[in-house]
């Protein structure tokens, strides 16, 4: 990966619809070598995926819950099963299994305060190998998926 590449990157971590014809402004190189770079950088893995990010609350989600859920046993059958039940409700957002106590960190939404209450108890608690879940509120989100530093 080179000056190039990287300037690639960061120019699409700031705006995926970029044009090739921009990207070469940006870089210096022609369009068709923006493009191929680029293509080059999704069969290698390096760029996964574009995405479209939503205002949760526009939509519906007045409330963003982050929530650490701490587990009773951690076989590999056990985590498994927790790890597709999470991925499995839509609310989700993002999970991340930690290193340490509490075991996971889980980023959703709901409708309102209810709505949380309800899916914690039915969906949430309900996983298994769950020992116990700690929720807190966000109050307002700084910074959403920042870029990568290159």
């Amino acid at each position: 990966m080179d000056a190039v590449d990287r300037t690639i990157l960061s120019l699409i971590q700031d705006n995926a619809r970029i044009t090739a014809a921009e990207l070469a402004h940006h870089t210096g190189a022609s369009s068709s070598t923006c493009l191929r770079r680029l293509r080059a950088l999704e069969r290698g893995g390096v760029i996964t995926g574009f995405h479209t990010r939503l205002d949760p609350a526009t939509v519906g989600y007045g409330v963003q819950v982050i929530a650490f859920i701490t587990l009773d046993q951690e076989d590999r059958a056990t985590v498994a099963a927790l790890e597709d039940g999470l991925a499995a409700i839509p609310q989700v957002l993002s999970a991340e299994r930690l290193f340490g106590d509490p075991d996971f960190l889980v980023r959703l939404v709901a409708h309102d305060l209810a709505d949380y209450q309800r899916l914690r108890d039915e969906h949430l608690s309900e996983l298994p190998g769950v020992a116990r879940i700690t929720s807190t509120l966000v109050m307002r989100t700084i910074v959403a998926d920042g870029p990568i530093p290159l």
